[in-house]
């Protein structure tokens, strides 16, 4: 039925309930697995910031936030390859993680997004808004929310 599942996380306790439902989703589906984070992009620094010489530079924000992605994907492409499961990991930076999901599916050829029916909670969910709702509305590739 479907062949590749695109598996979005935030690494939340949700997520990863989802993720390994995935997991066994496309064991038992027989398809392959493409887990990807979406990280923020660089925040530019305040101007006291920059007078103070307090901030990061890009290259160093980059290379710690693409180093904390991996560290998390790492885990679920090794549960994926215990359970048998062909798992690959992707990250990109971007300010609106649905767009990224939708994007990544679209370029991983991925026939279904399975992803977690919420992750942030509380004020961040309310400063972010939902991510699986944008994914919902915006998407065409069909789409499994996981509670």
């Amino acid at each position: 039925m479907f062949k590749h599942i695109l598996v979005p996380t935030d690494g939340s306790k949700l997520a990863d309930k989802a993720v390994q439902a995935a997991i066994e989703f496309a064991r038992d589906s027989k398809a392959r697995v493409t887990v990807f984070t979406a990280m923020p992009t660089y925040p530019v620094p305040s101007r006291s910031q920059l007078l103070s010489g307090k901030f990061e530079n890009i290259a160093k924000y980059e290379e710690r936030t693409f180093a904390k992605a991996e560290k998390m994907l790492s885990r679920i492409v090794e549960s994926g390859r215990y359970a048998g499961v062909e798992v690959k990991s992707e990250v990109k930076l971007s300010d609106d993680p649905y767009a990224a999901i939708i994007e990544a599916a679209k370029r991983n050829g991925c026939d279904l997004i399975f992803i977690a029916s919420h992750g942030r909670t509380g004020f961040q969910e309310l400063l972010h808004g939902s991510q699986t709702h944008e994914v919902l509305s915006r998407s065409k590739i069909p789409t499994l929310v996981f509670r």
